[in-house]
């Protein structure tokens, strides 16, 4: 794949490796421990399945932060939204940023900082509509984003400087 801009390179590059590390951070942690029985057939086809409209879910998700992208990417992940973003982002106090936050699948999801004056609580549906809020860092800051109950799919999101 050719990039005729390095904006467009590191967009792709920024897509892959949220790709990785969605995929690193959704496997067996390798401990012995497991939540489920997975020696059964079926259970294993069904986490298959999963696995691949998991896949899915976070190409487009990835697809729609792409499509917003403005400014220098300072942080970005994804993750299910039954396990949600919990993130303490490497940001400079008194800068200002913009969240991009989408949510793929179904339900919603809640967008909370910490201390709330960072930015606004909001909620986000689980639509494919991207959020952007605006963010000033005035101390470190924590941001949480929650499925609501019975949400599924994905939540991808990206920091960038403006």
């Amino acid at each position: 794949m050719t990039y005729s801009s390095p904006r467009a390179w590191l967009t792709g590059c920024a897509v892959a490796a949220s790709a990785i590390l969605l995929t690193s951070c959704t496997s067996g942690s390798g401990d012995g421990k497991a939540t489920k029985d997975l020696s059964s057939p079926a259970a294993s086809g069904s986490q298959a399945a999963t696995g691949s409209s998991e896949k899915e879910l976070t190409e487009q998700a990835q697809a729609a932060l792409t499509a917003v992208h403005s400014g220098k990417m300072v942080e970005a992940g994804a993750e299910r939204v039954t396990d949600g973003i919990h993130t303490e982002p490497s940001l400079s106090k008194g800068k200002t940023y913009r969240l991009n936050l989408v949510c793929v699948g179904n339900g919603s999801a809640q967008v909370t900082f910490t201390p709330a004056s960072t930015g606004t609580e909001t909620k986000v549906p689980c639509d494919q509509s991207v959020m952007q809020q605006r963010i000033t860092v005035h101390k470190s800051v924590h941001i949480d984003v929650d499925g609501a109950k019975g949400s599924t799919g994905v939540i991808a999101w990206q920091i960038d400087a403006i």
